[in-house]
């Protein structure tokens, strides 16, 4: 491989000659092999658009020459698209604030804006655009790094929202699927009162309806921008009129509607919390996910020795040594997927509480762990629905089994019987390994049609009068 020759304030860097990344993103790359994990591309396409927008904001505010900005403005296009993904490699774990990150797509887009120009000196030369004064003017990686993450999530949660809106859809079908499917309700795991299948996938589509909501309403906060803030939010060599303009600029630039600047670039600069509302809300959707997972896992238990209610398609082999065995592979690995966001939040929390004085240095790992949260649920609903939800099927007669084998029909009898009667006659019920209904009539306290009007579908599972 052939080299160029770059100074810094530190010295000389040997720098792969035909790269458009330059010296400061070839030593963060020297100094940062810590994960091999790279940027997500929406933080990159992100990143890119803000060079774009501040180009543009530039040159209408008569601060970057035309030319020059045309030139940066074009080479951002093709970074956004993705032209320079083998040259945008840092490792999540790098620098505090993020700078590596900053000059990285910096030193691109100079390079590549001189070549646009007809530059025909080498790359490095940085003339006439240069990385610092021209593709980061007004700007600071104290305000470009959190701008870029705000924009990147937002940008990512429209494809979450889809999918938990269309995880909750399935469950809701299921719903109505199983309306009229009577079964065993369970607190404490111990059998509790009658049920209907379809009532528990209401709640579970419900759940996630509402966390769908719940995630929209944090992540709206992060469209208040600290872009124009620069170094500690004061604004320093910002024109006066940049970060208004700047935001409107981004708007178009994105496509997000709804981007106003903060009143308060210097809290935005080193307070972080609207990063731990969005999190927050991402690990209230993991831990329903969870939730859901495991009562799947409970409810699909067996075939034979478990509880076995429902059925889920079957994905996989489930033992390398058990013939025949099938596990509940999904929702095992749905589960996964929320212990991991969980971990993200709280590594976001320490991430968020670590600002000292006017900055907060750990923008980059609240970034990657944050996006990464996104990114995990999208694909884990998305899975979760295509792979379990839409294919479970109900065992209409294993539940009807359960449910009179069982003794939570004790609660609706109470209103008529007197609850201790009732559970004396529970008692008596399973010393003689006989079911309550049988034991009620073996000693005359109802008659069949009497019991038939008592234990009907809506008196079991719904408010109902009691029968004078």
């Amino acid at each position: 491989m052939k080299f160029r020759k770059e100074k810094d304030v530190i010295g000389w860097v040997d720098v792969p000659a035909e790269a458009y990344a330059g010296s400061f993103t070839t030593r963060a790359g020297k100094n940062f092999r810590i994960s091999g994990i790279k940027a997500p591309p929406e933080f990159r396409k992100a990143l890119g658009m803000i060079k774009k927008a501040a180009a543009l904001t530039n040159q209408e505010l008569g601060e970057l020459e035309p030319k020059l900005a045309k030139a940066i403005i074009k080479a951002a296009d093709e970074f956004i698209d993705g032209k320079f993904d083998d040259e945008f490699i840092l490792d999540v774990f790098q620098a505090g604030a993020g700078t590596p990150f900053n000059m990285n797509v910096n030193e691109i887009l100079a390079n590549r804006a001189n070549e646009i120009l007809g530059g025909k000196g080498k790359k490095g030369t940085y003339s006439p655009v240069t990385p610092n004064n021209h593709v980061n003017w007004g700007q600071s990686s104290n305000d470009v790094i959190p701008t870029a993450i705000r924009i990147a999530a937002l940008l990512s949660i429209a494809n979450l929202a889809d999918e938990t809106g269309k995880l909750s859809q399935s469950l809701f079908q299921k719903a109505r699927e199983f309306s009229d499917i009577i079964k065993i309700g369970r607190t404490h795991l111990q059998d509790a009162v009658p049920i209907r299948l379809g009532q528990e996938f209401e709640a579970y589509g419900s759940a996630i309806s509402r966390c769908t909501l719940h995630i929209q309403s944090s992540f709206f906060e992060l469209n208040e921008l600290g872009i124009g803030g620069t170094a500690l939010g004061t604004g320093i060599t910002a024109h006066p009129k940049y970060m208004k303009l700047m935001v409107k600029t981004l708007m178009k630039v994105t496509g997000l509607k709804h981007l106003r600047p903060t009143q308060s670039a210097m809290e935005l600069t080193h307070g972080m919390n609207a990063f731990t509302i969005a999190s927050g809300s991402l690990k209230v959707l993991a831990n329903d996910l969870v939730r859901i997972a495991n009562d799947l896992k409970l409810l699909v238990s067996g075939p034979v020795g478990g509880i076995s209610e429902i059925t889920i398609p079957e994905a996989e082999p489930g033992s390398s040594i058990m013939p025949g065995k099938i596990n509940p592979s999904v929702p095992e690995c749905v589960t996964m997927v929320g212990f991991q966001v969980v971990g993200n939040d709280t590594t976001i929390n320490y991430g968020v509480q670590a600002s000292q004085l006017e900055l907060n240095v750990m923008t980059p790992l609240i970034m990657h762990n944050l996006l990464s949260s996104i990114e995990l649920l999208t694909n884990g609903c998305r899975m979760f629905r295509s792979q379990c939800i839409d294919g479970i099927k109900a065992d209409k007669k294993r539940c009807r089994e359960l449910l009179e084998k069982s003794l939570c029909l004790a609660t609706c009898l109470s209103p008529y019987l007197g609850y201790k009667v009732t559970a004396e006659l529970v008692k008596e019920a399973l010393k003689k390994d006989k079911t309550l209904v049988q034991e009620v009539l073996d000693q005359k306290f109802m008659t069949g049609k009497e019991l038939a009007a008592v234990l009907s579908l809506s008196r079991l599972t719904s408010p109902s009068l009691t029968d004078k």
